[in-house]
């Protein structure tokens, strides 16, 4: 059984993978940052992503995937929202708005209705000639 491993897609040294997808000198960084941001949060629950982003020192993204991952609750903090992963417009719950949400919902709704349109007219097309063939054959 071989090593499984991998580069640090953080930092670029090579780890043998576990249960983190980054080295474990990035991982305890990670939670470092995390920690800052939980610590800062308690004592400033009104404060939004970039405030919070600046003070920490931690990026707006990395922020983001701690909420998204439910390491970060935002419930108590009534200014902290995050950008829509397709509009960017400030949401703050799932990873896209309830507008994009309802857009994608419809083009899967009409892309089913196309695909469906296109196979009648496809067994249609396909009778047809059928009738085309069956008719010549009765001619020779």
């Amino acid at each position: 059984m071989g090593m499984n491993v991998a580069n640090c897609p953080r930092c670029g040294k090579i780890f043998v993978k576990g249960f983190a997808e980054v080295c474990p000198h990035c991982v305890k960084d990670l939670e470092q940052q995390y920690d800052r941001c939980l610590k800062f949060l308690r004592e400033n629950k009104g404060i939004n992503i970039h405030d919070l982003s600046e003070a920490t020192e931690v990026s707006i993204k990395q922020i983001t995937k701690f909420i998204r991952e439910g390491r970060i609750s935002i419930v108590h903090a009534p200014n902290m929202s995050y950008s829509c992963e397709v509009c960017g417009i400030s949401i703050r719950e799932n990873t896209i708005c309830e507008g994009c949400r309802s857009k994608l919902v419809k083009d899967v709704k009409n892309n089913s209705e196309d695909e469906r349109r296109r196979q009648e007219q496809a067994n249609r097309d396909s009778k047809v000639s059928f009738k085309i063939q069956e008719r010549l054959k009765d001619r020779h």
